[in-house]
């Protein structure tokens, strides 16, 4: 009896995108619990500064750059910061929105991988807010640092004692710092451009950014990216390294028998080419 191969009745697409609204309901879920548990942590303003007095030391200990040589970097000119202030400000919510949708719409296979991920390192992170507070370089004094945005430009924070929107005092992780290097792990896994480990300029330009307008110390960015670090280890995508999803497929023989494997989805159609 001649075997031959054939492909197997259609199977449900094991990257078919979620629902958009129950993914749109998720993602403003996430937005508001990161802005609402912001707040929850304010009031604690002689704890944030003991805590920020520590960390600056600490960093002082272990030799870390000062933060102080990024910022002078920037003072060179008012437009150089002004340009800071406004990545600061305009690029970490647009930019991160941006990466979520165009996985959505582009590479469903690695979009749910992704959220999850921003997820699990946002939860941890207002945690930490929660349970550390943190002046940021711009309002300790013993920093010597300029609060560029309030000086130069545009600012998105108001005096601490009258802002309403947002706590001040979050400043470890970071989560500016957070989210853009998972937009790059993320870009750099989801696509195949030789070219694509560019990707990773948009977490560097926001860590000099965060660090030369003092909004963040060293040690926030690297909290932060040991928190995406252990969320990658254990969240991992349900794809190849090269990133193309996995799908179904059957191998059939004139008798109806044969077995179920795994192949890359761009290669199905190849199997039994040669037939």
């Amino acid at each position: 009896m001649n075997a031959r191969t054939e492909p197997a009745p259609a199977e449900p697409d094991a990257t078919a995108r979620p629902p958009l609204v129950r993914e749109l309901l998720l993602v403003v879920g996430l937005f508001l619990v990161y802005k609402f548990g912001r707040q929850l942590a304010t009031g604690h303003t002689g704890e944030a500064f003991r805590n920020a007095r520590e960390v600056w030391d600490l960093e002082r200990a272990v030799q870390l750059p000062g933060e102080g040589a990024v910022q002078a970097l920037l003072l060179h000119g008012d437009g150089l910061v002004e340009v800071a202030n406004t990545y600061y400000a305009a690029v970490h919510f647009p930019a991160t929105v941006a990466f979520l949708v165009w996985l959505y719409l582009r590479r469903p296979a690695h979009y749910v991988w992704a959220r999850r991920v921003l997820a699990a390192v946002t939860a941890v992170a207002l945690a930490g807010h929660l349970l550390f507070p943190l002046a940021p370089p711009r309002m300790l004094a013993a920093t010597g640092l300029v609060d560029t945005a309030r000086v130069y430009g545009p600012s998105v924070y108001g005096p601490p004692a009258e802002d309403q929107l947002s706590n001040q005092f979050a400043a470890m992780p970071s989560l500016h710092f957070g989210w853009a290097l998972m937009v790059a792990v993320g870009l750099i896994v989801a696509t195949r451009s030789r070219l694509r480990v560019l990707w990773l300029l948009h977490p560097l330009v926001t860590l000099l950014v965060i660090v030369g307008t003092a909004n963040h110390y060293w040690l926030d960015a690297i909290v932060a990216a040991a928190l995406l670090g252990l969320a990658l280890a254990l969240i991992r995508p349900r794809t190849p390294a090269r990133g193309t999803p996995l799908s179904p497929h059957r191998t059939r023989t004139t008798a109806g028998r044969g077995t179920e494997h795994l192949v890359p989805a761009d290669e199905t159609s190849l199997v039994g080419a040669g037939r």
